[in-house]
């Protein structure tokens, strides 16, 4: 490694090798950089992995999810199962892609593009990344208020600005180190996972119709209204911030410097989120599994509100459990989201601008502008209006997905960035289909709402 004499303090510059311009000599989220140690035996190398594929895996089951999937199944029962699955595909290649370029390069998604793009182009880049981060924030801020509301009667209103407190959860855990965040999401999508395993026993669903559902149809695409919830569960599982989070927080592990162990590492991190986004199906699928077996099979295809969803549980379940356990699963899926926006406005803030706020400081922005919005709906417009918003942040999520998917697929595609783990040719191919799908489909469904206009 090569120092240019003129360069500005903190910078370094690769003499050749990797086609970087410049490489910083700071990592995002730098607190936690490195901090967690890889050795021993190959099982506890392993479990050094464990854990990032969890954080980014609670993204995809967010309260914005949970709206597009209880309007998915209580509208067309199991028809969009099939896009849940074949959206948790499309997570799966593209974080095995983060994971990729972390590993290989050192840098995340966001420092990537604005090492390898002019310099001007790192502030629409970030701008679209902040509105997918505020959109992701607005979804876990009614959620968390709608589940507070659903457990304890506290007014939507109150919810909403009690959501700011949790920033002090989150720099608790962050200050007692990396591994204790980590343990805190497991442990809630545990709970979660408890709380969808009796409901969906309780629900009873039908089988035969249910396999069928993850078979795409063409009505998926053919279907403004189909197209629009399909969007939205694309949005709420390929979530653009997620793919910036995954790069950064893989390089918490202090992996070796050679090619083996890269290879090594890579294998590992690679396994972390494939599982981890397994689970998060099965979380995603039993959300729209519950809304079809219950909602839609009794004739209630209109449920887009959280809070009538859960209302309607106990007497079409015939138990008083369900709607409770419904309400616990809320309020644990955004305390998860929360701590996961936080993280991914660091990364993107930090590697888009270089500039660096404190944690606090940066949470209270970030929710400062998703209270405002998720505020002014629920007092004004109250909770169908506030269902409604939460689907629409979903649909925002897929609209900004190309821009952080065609920088991924093509950084991690470039020998001269990558060295040898340059992403396989097939692999390539793969990923760049899903983009291009990502993108036809956005386009279609904005060309149908312009014409339903």
């Amino acid at each position: 490694m090569l120092k240019r004499a003129d360069q500005e303090p903190g910078r370094e510059f690769i003499a050749e090798g990797l086609g970087w311009r410049r490489q910083r000599g700071e990592a995002a989220l730098s607190d936690v950089h490195r901090s967690i140690t890889v050795g021993g035996s190959n099982a506890r190398r392993l479990a050094a992995f464990l854990g990032p594929g969890y954080l980014v895996a609670v993204g995809y089951m967010d309260p914005g999810n949970w709206a597009t999937s209880l309007a998915g199944g209580s509208k067309f029962g199991y028809a969009l199962l099939a896009v849940a699955l074949i959206s948790n595909i499309m997570a799966i290649v593209l974080q095995a892609l983060c994971a990729r370029l972390a590993i290989a390069t050192g840098r995340d998604l966001a420092q990537a593009c604005r090492d390898a793009y002019p310099r001007w182009a790192a502030y629409p880049l970030w701008i679209v990344a902040e509105v997918a981060i505020v959109a992701t924030d607005i979804a876990e801020v009614i959620g968390t208020a709608i589940g507070l509301n659903l457990l304890f009667g506290i007014p939507l209103e109150i919810g909403v600005l009690l959501t700011a407190l949790d920033v002090f959860l989150i720099l608790y855990l962050q200050r007692a180190g990396f591994r204790y965040l980590e343990a805190l999401i497991i442990t809630l999508l545990g709970v979660i996972a408890a709380c969808f395993a009796v409901q969906i026993a309780l629900a009873n669903p039908e089988w035969g119709p249910l396999i069928r559902g993850f078979a795409p149809t063409t009505a998926i695409v053919r279907d403004p209204d189909m197209l629009y919830l399909a969007m939205g569960i694309i949005g709420a599982t390929v979530m653009p911030h997620n793919l910036y989070l995954h790069s950064a927080i893989v390089q918490t592990r202090a992996w070796g410097n050679t090619a083996p162990e890269k290879r090594e590492a890579l294998r590992y991190a690679t396994f972390d989120s494939t599982v981890a986004l397994t689970f998060a199906l099965l979380i995603n699928a039993s959300i729209l599994i519950l809304a079809a077996s219950s909602f839609y099979k009794a004739g209630k295809t209109d449920v887009v509100e959280l809070g009538q969803a859960q209302a309607l549980l106990h007497p079409l379940l015939g138990s008083a459990i369900a709607p409770t356990l419904f309400g616990v699963a809320l309020i644990c899926c955004g305390l998860n989201s929360t701590v996961t926006a936080t993280l991914a406005g660091q990364a993107v803030m930090e590697g888009f601008l270089e500039i660096r706020l404190a944690p606090w400081l940066r949470r209270l922005a970030t929710r400062a502008l998703a209270i405002v919005p998720a505020a002014a709906i629920t007092i004004f417009w109250g909770d169908q209006a506030a269902g409604k918003l939460l689907i629409l942040t979903q649909v925002v999520l897929s609209l900004q997905l190309p821009f952080a998917v065609v920088p991924l697929v093509q950084f991690t595609a470039e020998r001269s960035k990558m060295g040898p783990l340059v992403s396989p040719r097939w692999f390539t191919i793969f990923a760049g289909l899903i983009a291009a799908l990502i993108i036809g489909l956005n386009g279609k469904l904005i060309w149908d709402q312009v014409i339903g206009l």
